[in-house]
């Protein structure tokens, strides 16, 4: 009985990331997320006290899917520069492209309940320390192997990166994603040196 209980429960975090990563989290109310889940309300209660401890999860489950992601994109033999270009080309692609399941929930979900929900502010803030920390380790390697310069502090630099491909991500929402990528991706070049 746990492991279906575990599966609905996933099911639902599954199906209301669609609705979310499109409309956003204020735009799309519980019934609809039972409604899309095919479950009754009283079950979504079973598995989540309220709709912001729900989202919490949702952010959770994110995170964790996609460090699996960005560590296979940062891992490997050849010079960690190359392996950071990599990571930050795999960013272009899934952003780029429109599947909701391979969208940012910082970009999607960072400005609009970050105000509102300290809970989930914190969850933010914990996946993209990790997303940091990743990147910042890379980068060290890059100094260690060669391929980057040694002058720049490894954390900054992994900030810089990071917040600089966040908001191409929003221009691209709002502009041309290839061109807000590319720039973007030129950026990365210039600060990987």
């Amino acid at each position: 009985m746990k492991k279906q209980a575990t599966h609905v429960r996933q099911h639902i975090i599954d199906v209301a990331r669609t609705l979310i990563t499109h409309k956003g989290y204020s735009a799309v109310g519980l019934a609809e997320i039972v409604k899309a889940a095919g479950i009754p309300k009283g079950s979504f209660y079973y598995y989540f006290q309220s709709k912001e401890e729900f989202a919490e999860a949702l952010l959770e489950h994110y995170f964790s899917n996609y460090l699996i992601q960005v560590d296979e994109q940062l891992r490997g033999a050849e010079p960690a520069r190359e392996r950071l270009l990599r990571y930050f080309a795999f960013w272009k692609t899934t952003q780029g492209a429109d599947l909701p399941e391979s969208k940012c929930l910082v970009v999607k979900l960072g400005a609009e309940v970050c105000d509102q929900y300290d809970s989930m502010r914190s969850v933010l803030a914990t996946g993209t320390l990790n997303i940091v920390a990743r990147i910042s380790a890379c980068i060290l390697q890059g100094q260690q192997d060669g391929s980057l310069s040694g002058e720049d502090d490894a954390e900054d630099l992994a900030e810089e990166l990071y917040q600089l491909w966040l908001g191409a991500s929003l221009m691209a929402k709002i502009h041309d994603p290839d061109t807000s990528f590319d720039k973007a991706m030129n950026a990365t070049k210039r600060l990987l040196r």
